[in-house]
Formats: C-alpha cells, structure tokens, sequence
C-alpha cells in the first residue's frame, strides 16, 4: 500500500511539474496565456456569430428574398476576397503597431457591420454590408491574433495555436443556440443583438493582447531572459526569414497553395451543408444545426491532438494525412443517402480540419520566424483566401445547375488531394544566410 501511494504522489509530482514548465513557468501564469484565452474569445465570436452559422442565414435569406444559392455564397465569397486583398497590408499593420491596436479597430467594425446587417432589404445593401463585416472580422480575427500567439511561443507554439481556436470550434458547437435565437426572434433581431455582443465582449477582451514578450521584459514560452536575448532571433528552425526572403522560398508557395486547397473545401462546406441538409436530404434547420455541432465537436477534438501532435511529430505529415481526411469526408457528403453517412463526413472533416488548422499557423512559424511573421502571412492570404472565395461559389454555381451537390463535393475532394501533394513536397527551406 505504501508502494503504490507513492508511486501516485511521484506521478501527481510529475504531472505539475509539467503543468508548471508549460503555463507557470517562471512561478506565475506566463501572460502568453492570457493572450491564448483573447485569442480564443475572438475566434469564439467570429465562428458562432457568422462563420459557423453562415449556413443557417441562408436558408433564411433565400426564403425571404428568393436569392440563388450562388449569390448568397458569393457574399461569403466577396468577404474571403476582400481579406485576401486585405492580407499584406494587414499583416504590415500589425507588425508595426501591434496586433491590440488592430484587433480593436476590427472588432469595432465587426459589431457594426452585424447592427447594419439586420436593417439590409436588397442584395446590393446586402454585399456591402458583408464587405465591412468580412474588414472586422480580417482584422479582428485570427490572422491579428496569430502573429501575437507566434511571438510569444516557440516551443509550445502548437499548443497555444490549438487552444486559441478550441474558442473556434466551441463557437461552431454553439450553432444550435443561435438557431434557436433565429428561429424564435428572427435573423435581424438575431444579427442586430449579435452585433451589440461584439461590441459589449469583444473590445474589452482584446486588450490583454500584446505584441512582442521582449517589451515587457519576458521571451517567449516564458523563459529566464538572458544577457544575449534580443541580440540574435533565431528561433527553432533557425534565422528569421524577412517577407522577400519567405516568398522566394518553394516552401512559402507550396504551403500557401496547400492551405487554398483545404480553405476551398472548408469553405465549401461551412455555406453549403446546411442548406443541402435542408434541402437534398430534407432534414429539419434544428437536425442540420445539431449536425454543424457534431462536426464541430470533432474539429475540437482535433485541434486538441494537433497541439499534441504538432509540438511532437512532423507537422508536414500530419497535414498530408489531415487533408485525405477532408477527401474522404467530401466522398461521403457527396453520395450521402442517410444521416449516418452525414455522420462520418462530419467526423473525417472535423478531425481533420481541427488538427490541420493549428499547424498552418506553426508549420510557417517553424519555417520562417517569428520577426516578420505578420507581413509574411500576409502575403500568403493573398493565395489561400483565393480557395476560401471560390470554394462556396464553385458549390452553389454545380448545385444551381445540376440540381444537387454531388458533383461539387466530388470534385472538391480532388482538391484536397492536391493539397495533400503540396505539403508532402513542401520541405524546410534553406536560409539564404547559410548558403
């Protein structure tokens, strides 16, 4: 009895004092943390207010206006575009001023553009409020708090990138609640009251945020500071790379194509499910939200194991794996004749959307640095917004023609058989110091 007692004090002893060597490094909660949770809220928003719930307002709009399936997700589509555009400048912002400054301006005019978007009567007001949403969104979002999260971690990099957007995830899991907010109040008394709990959480949270550790006196992870921190950055993968020298790189361009190719199925997928739910498979708005929850959950589950695997295992692979998974999840949804079938394509998509996700973040950040990061993905929106834009558009012009959703599912698992290819090519470059 002895024996075993202390062999459970000597594992509850190791347990905190990994527990410590991650979160409370140096005696207190390394505020990298603290950025983590900011990071989390903003995601949270963005997913359970649009981008999750996206779907469930088509339906609704089209039945009250009789908008195409096309238009409607050429809405999605102009947004995805504009924050492509938006992507360089953007990313230069926040490596100058700080990702606080920027994610404030953006939340503001995220609030805003939702208050806006209950008051919309035709397809023009429509497109244009959507524009404002989709600048609050970008700059509120997740590409601001990412350049934070790649500056004040290194080792535990996949970790805080995957805990960031588990608010992500837990905002698709809560689609249900804001069904049954539209299906009781209606979507402007839904959109309009959306847009005052932006305002009401959003800013006060991003305020926690902050740019780089060594301004305040820590490095990143939350290790001692050093004589010689801040005269080199060298990171894990070796010098910082500045954006010319990134984009000169094969990998930077393998990368951003292979990370197009998983946002074209996504993206696909985030407009479209709902409404062939509804629609080809007759399934009630309250069934398809609590589908949208299931697939959520598992991309949850996933970004958990990919901050696991990624900080572990080569993140490469893993994405090389993560987008078969979206492949054969399309496969399903494509000839899908039961709700179990249904089942499997959210489970396959959301594991592998959930563990790839946090590893475009690190696989880049692993590659190039953390100095320039901003300007650098940046740069690599311009290509992947390009597949998050067309993906909706593709899906809705094939079903507007054919009738069903089978042949564009289909083909979009090519897609994410391409995307694949480009990671499994996508090696470590070499920097040009060291040639």
């Amino acid at each position: 009895m002895i024996g075993v007692r202390f062999i459970q004090i000597s594992s509850m002893s190791s347990i905190s004092k990994r527990f410590n060597s991650v979160f409370r490094p140096q005696g207190q909660l390394f505020h990298g943390w603290y950025i983590v949770s900011a990071a989390g809220g903003v995601q949270f928003l963005a997913a359970f207010l649009w981008m999750q719930s996206y779907g469930a307002y088509v339906v609704l709009l089209q039945e009250e206006f009789g908008w195409s399936k096309t238009l409607v997700a050429g809405a999605f589509a102009l947004t995805r575009i504009e924050s492509g555009i938006l992507g360089p400048l953007q990313g230069w912002l926040v490596d100058r001023y700080g990702p606080r400054a920027i994610l404030t301006i953006g939340t503001v005019l995220f609030g805003i553009g939702f208050m806006m978007f209950s008051r919309v009567d035709t397809l023009l007001e429509f497109y244009l409020v959507f524009v404002l949403i989709a600048l609050g969104s970008s700059l509120g979002g997740f590409a601001t708090v990412m350049v934070a999260l790649v500056n004040w971690f290194n080792r535990h990099r996949a970790k805080a990138v995957a805990l960031s957007q588990v608010g992500y995830s837990f905002g698709g899991f809560c689609v249900p609640l804001l069904i049954l907010c539209l299906e009781a109040f209606g979507w402007r008394t839904t959109a309009l009251y959306s847009g005052i709990l932006v305002l009401l959480v959003g800013i006060p949270m991003v305020q926690v945020v902050r740019h780089r550790p060594r301004d305040y006196g820590e490095v990143a992870d939350g290790g001692e500071v050093t004589a010689a921190e801040g005269q080199v950055s060298v990171f894990r993968g070796g010098r910082d790379y500045t954006a010319r020298q990134a984009m000169r790189t094969v990998a930077f361009w393998l990368i951003s194509v292979g990370h197009a190719c998983a946002l074209l199925t996504v993206s696909a997928v985030l407009v479209h499910l709902v409404p062939q739910l509804t629609g080809e498979l007759g399934f009630s708005l309250t069934t398809a939200g609590l589908l949208v929850a299931v697939l959520t959950g598992f991309q949850l589950i996933g970004q958990l194991l990919g901050g696991f695997l990624g900080d572990r295992f080569n993140k490469r692979l893993i994405c090389v794996v993560c987008m078969f998974g979206h492949a054969m999840g399309l496969v399903l949804l494509a000839y899908a004749s039961s709700i179990w079938m249904v089942v499997g394509c959210t489970v396959l998509h959301g594991l592998a959307w959930g563990i790839r996700g946090p590893l475009m973040v690190a696989l880049r950040a692993d590659y190039f640095g953390p100095s320039s990061f901003g300007t650098i993905m940046g740069f690599s929106s311009l290509i992947v917004m390009l597949g998050m834009s067309c993906g909706p558009i593709y899906a809705g012009y094939l079903a507007d023609t054919y009738g069903n959703y089978q042949l564009a599912f289909s083909t979009l698992a090519f897609a994410a058989v391409a995307g694949a290819l480009c990671f499994a090519f996508a090696q470590p470059p070499e920097h040009p110091a060291d040639r």
